[in-house]
């Protein structure tokens, strides 16, 4: 366990004690502390789940912004506005512009 650069964080359990008695009998069979097993379980755990952010910024969950494709082409045209390279039409521009 590389502690050298990782900020640790403290907290209390509480495990019942056949739990208890089995964890402490598995420790002493590797040679480690109770404490120290405990904690190799929890990282090797932490380790191997895998966390995904939902990129989806639609309150209603709508499908079109989970294609990456619709993602690239928002982030694509938001970039070019911020370089002053777009236009931003309002909705009656576009009405207008659609002879709606």
């Amino acid at each position: 366990m590389n502690t050298m650069n990782t900020e640790i964080k403290r907290k209390n359990i509480d495990l019942p004690v056949n739990t208890w008695q089995k964890l402490s009998f598995m420790a002493i069979s590797q040679g480690k502390s109770l404490k120290a097993y405990i904690e190799q379980i929890l990282i090797s755990k932490a380790d191997s789940i895998k966390i995904e952010v939902n990129e989806n910024p639609s309150p209603s969950g709508d499908k079109w912004f989970d294609d990456i494709e619709n993602i690239k082409s928002i982030a694509k045209g938001m970039n070019e506005l911020k370089e002053n390279k777009g236009k931003e039409y309002t909705i009656d521009e576009i009405k207008t512009s659609l002879g709606l």
